[in-house]
C-alpha cells in the first residue's frame, strides 16, 4: 500500500514539472526548455524588448542594451551593454532566467559566452514580416503570456493582411535603401525590409549582395538608377545622408528622397507593420 501511495505521489510530481516547464524553438531551430515560466529577462536586441512589453512581459525584464527605449517605459530598465559588447558580469549578476538575443546583431563570441554561463538563450532573427508575431508568440509561451501574446500577434497580422490587400499588383518600383551613408550602406534581400518593399511592390536594387548590409558607392547607385531612395531617420534634419543624391540630375531617384521615421523598419518588432505602411506610402509616392 505505502508503494502504491508513494508512486501516485511520484506521478504527481513528474505531472506537476511537466505542466511547470515550457519549450519553444527558437529562429534557429533550437529546442529552448526553461523548468518554469522565465521571471526573470535580459534582452540584448531593442525589437525583443519591444517584443516583451507588446506580450505583457515588459515587467519581466531586469536587463536591456542601450537603445531599448520603446515603450517609454523600457528606458527604466538597466542597461548591461550594446551593440559592441556586454558586461558579462552584469548580466550574471541579475540571474537572469531567460536571455532574448539577436541572431546577427549581437557579437557571436559573446553570446557564446553567455551560453557557457548555463543561460538559456532565446534567439531571434526574422527574414520574413510573417515571422515576426511567432517571435512574440514563441515568446509568450516562454514567459506564460500566451494570451497576451496571440492578441499581439493577431493584431500585427491583420494589419499586415490589409497592407498586403492594398498594395498588390501595384506597378513595381525599383527601390535604394539606405542605411547609412558613411561609408555608404544598403540591404541585401536577406534583410526584413526587403521582404516589406516585396509588399508594397518596392523590388531592392542591391538585393543580390552577398553581405546583410553591404558597403557601395556612390557609382553603384547611379549605375542601378533606382526610382526612389529611401532611409530611416529624423525627417526635417538639414542632412538627412540624403542631399549628396541631389547633385545627379540625371538620377531617377533625385526628386524621389524619403525618410522614415527612425527605428520602424530597423527593427524586427511589433511597430514593424507600421513602419512597412510608411514605407508603402513612400514607395507609392514614387510610382
Amino acid at each position: 500500500m505505502k508503494h502504491i501511495r508513494y508512486a501516485a505521489f511520484a506521478s504527481l510530481l513528474l505531472a506537476h514539472a511537466a505542466i511547470a516547464s515550457v519549450s519553444v524553438k527558437d529562429d534557429r531551430g533550437q529546442e529552448i526548455t526553461l523548468a518554469k515560466p522565465a521571471q526573470r529577462i535580459i534582452s540584448l536586441a531593442p525589437h525583443a524588448t519591444e517584443d516583451l512589453f507588446a506580450i505583457g512581459a515588459g515587467k519581466l525584464i531586469v536587463g536591456a542594451v542601450s537603445y531599448s527605449d520603446y515603450p517609454p517605459e523600457a528606458n527604466k530598465i538597466e542597461r548591461i551593454g550594446g551593440y559592441n559588447g556586454f558586461d558579462l558580469e552584469r548580466i550574471r549578476a541579475l540571474k537572469p532566467d531567460l536571455i532574448v538575443a539577436w541572431q546577427s546583431g549581437n557579437p557571436a563570441k559573446q553570446l557564446t559566452q553567455i551560453e557557457t554561463l548555463g543561460l538559456p538563450v532565446f534567439y531571434t532573427f526574422s527574414k520574413k514580416l510573417e515571422d515576426v508575431p511567432t517571435v512574440m508568440e514563441r515568446l509568450g509561451v516562454l514567459t506564460a503570456k500566451e494570451g497576451e501574446a496571440q492578441a499581439a500577434a493577431s493584431k500585427y497580422r491583420n494589419s499586415l493582411a490589409a497592407l498586403e490587400k492594398k498594395y498588390a499588383g501595384r506597378k513595381p518600383v525599383r527601390v535604394f535603401y539606405q542605411v547609412w551613408d558613411r561609408p555608404l550602406m544598403t540591404i541585401n534581400r536577406e534583410q526584413i525590409t526587403t521582404d516589406a518593399m516585396r509588399l508594397c511592390g518596392g523590388v531592392n536594387v542591391f538585393a543580390g549582395l552577398p553581405a546583410l548590409v553591404p558597403t557601395i558607392d556612390d557609382e553603384a547607385v547611379l549605375a542601378a538608377n533606382p526610382d526612389v531612395i529611401i532611409t530611416s531617420g529624423e525627417p526635417g534634419k538639414k542632412d538627412s545622408g540624403l542631399n549628396r543624391w541631389k547633385r545627379w540630375p540625371n538620377l531617377k531617384a533625385n526628386k524621389h528622397l524619403y525618410i522614415l521615421p527612425k527605428d520602424l523598419l530597423s527593427r524586427m518588432g511589433p511597430r514593424l507593420v507600421e513602419g512597412t505602411e510608411k514605407l508603402c506610402e513612400a514607395i507609392d509616392k514614387a510610382r
